[in-house]
């Protein structure tokens, strides 16, 4: 979800601003999604890389992200969706912490869509994280390691591959987003920056996905 800070440049206003209107898009999004009946979307929210950013804005993001889930909690209910997180709670603010556990808890039941936050999330951190795991579990079984075994120590080992990746505000890159379970995933690249992000431009997205031929490393 790029161009949050370039997008309240433009309007001559802090980056705070920004950030602010992104969570804004992020629910235009959603409930888009839940029109669609797409079951899973997954927000970059906040990277292992964005602890580089200066100490004030990531602050800032670490409140924002607080307040979004404590003040928007009605948002999930009115529109029943699940909030899952990818990512390391280590490292996150208790509190921020905290309101991930609760609204995880509060919205386990729902069935519209699955949101899943990646907060603190980093797809070469995830995949560290769960070799460990995997590591810790596995050993002395006959050192029968597998993709597949290996899959469930993920962070959401239950929630499919995502079929698409959008991109917003020109970026043509991964950057370290769900790097395992993107392996056959489509990519589409917005010039767009993500807070003028609205549900005609996930339909154009899916446009774009709907007219290409996964082979899945097949010849057909």
């Amino acid at each position: 979800m790029d161009g949050n800070g370039r997008w309240a440049e433009q309007r001559r206003k802090p980056r705070t601003f920004g950030h602010k209107n992104g969570i804004t898009a992020a629910k235009r999004i959603l409930k888009a999604a839940i029109s669609l009946h797409i079951e899973y979307v997954t927000l970059y929210t906040f990277s292992t890389e964005n602890w580089s950013r200066p100490k004030r804005e990531v602050n800032y993001l670490m409140r924002l992200l607080k307040q979004h889930m404590r003040m928007d909690s009605d948002f999930y209910h009115s529109n029943r969706i699940r909030v899952r997180h990818s990512g390391s709670m280590d490292g996150l603010p208790e509190d921020v912490q905290k309101e991930i556990v609760k609204v995880q808890a509060a919205t386990a039941e729902y069935d519209a869509v699955t949101a899943i936050l990646a907060i603190n999330y980093g797809g070469r951190d995830e995949i560290m994280r769960a070799f460990a795991k995997y590591r810790e579990a596995e050993t002395g079984q006959n050192d029968q390691y597998s993709v597949e075994a290996f899959q469930n120590y993920l962070d959401n080992p239950d929630i499919p591959d995502p079929d698409l990746i959008i991109r917003t505000a020109g970026e043509m890159r991964l950057s370290n987003f769900l790097l395992w379970e993107s392996a056959y995933s489509e990519l589409y690249f917005s010039d767009k920056l993500w807070p003028d992000w609205g549900p005609d431009d996930l339909l154009e997205a899916l446009e774009h996905y709907s007219r290409r031929k996964r082979k899945f490393g097949g010849t057909t």
